[in-house]
């Protein structure tokens, strides 16, 4: 179970995920606005975001562009087109719920983020042996520590990015089609679509380019192949 920062102005929804949240067994939190939220995570302790996209004061992209690679983030929205669903994805959120939102859904959504954040961390269940470190064009990737390195500079990954880049690394060399990508990044938690995985290796591919190290080269038709 984690400890999780519920944001949004509008009280019932604050209230309706918190109960369900806490129905679930996670230690809830709520904030009203993004500043309050950006002054919670910077204190410690919180495992996970919710966060709403329209609201006062610090509107939700704009914290989560500031919390990118530090919590994962679930935004929480009635903005449901597809064009806002891949904004979220490009300022870093790691899943994405429309509203009205069933509540079943949100936990169930937030269980999935927190597997993929902290893989090989269920409770109760026996210490998976230590995975070794991985390596592609001087980014070196430490799966267990949730650790990216260019050169011996860290940068800042999500966890879906981490997974990505972990499986082109894994297989370099190899081209991986979106669909091979979606198991190594989602396994069978969601039907997500290839522009999501378009999505998320852009911002990560920017991310190893401003540091000097493109290593995911596209393969027009095909998927993406790490090279290096």
């Amino acid at each position: 179970m984690a400890s999780i920062l519920v944001v949004d102005d509008d009280a019932h929804r604050r209230e309706v995920a918190r109960f369900a949240l806490a129905k679930a067994g996670h230690t809830v939190e709520l904030a009203t606005d993004g500043v309050a939220a950006l002054e919670r995570v910077a204190r410690g302790g919180i495992e996970l975001v919710v966060l709403d996209v329209l609201m006062p004061e610090l509107d939700g992209l704009s914290v989560c562009r500031r919390l990118r690679g530090q919590v994962p983030i679930v935004f929480l929205s009635s903005r449901g087109e597809e064009l806002d669903r891949v904004l979220g994805l490009e300022y870093g959120a790691d899943d994405y719920l429309a509203k009205p939102f069933s509540p079943r859904e949100l936990v169930a959504r937030v269980a999935a983020v927190l597997r993929r954040a902290a893989p090989g961390s269920t409770a109760g269940a026996a210490p998976l042996p230590p995975r070794p470190p991985l390596a592609i064009g001087g980014v070196a990737i430490d799966r267990d520590r949730h650790e990216v390195r260019v050169s011996g500079a860290p940068l800042a990954v999500t966890a879906t990015e981490l997974r990505l880049l972990a499986a082109l690394a894994e297989h370099s060399g190899r081209v991986l089609s979106r669909a091979q990508l979606i198991a190594a990044a989602y396994g069978d938690d969601h039907h997500i679509t290839a522009r999501t995985i378009d999505t998320h290796i852009r911002n990560l591919r920017a991310k190893l380019a401003s540091a000097g190290a493109p290593v995911i080269e596209t393969v027009h038709g095909v998927g993406y192949r790490g090279q290096g």
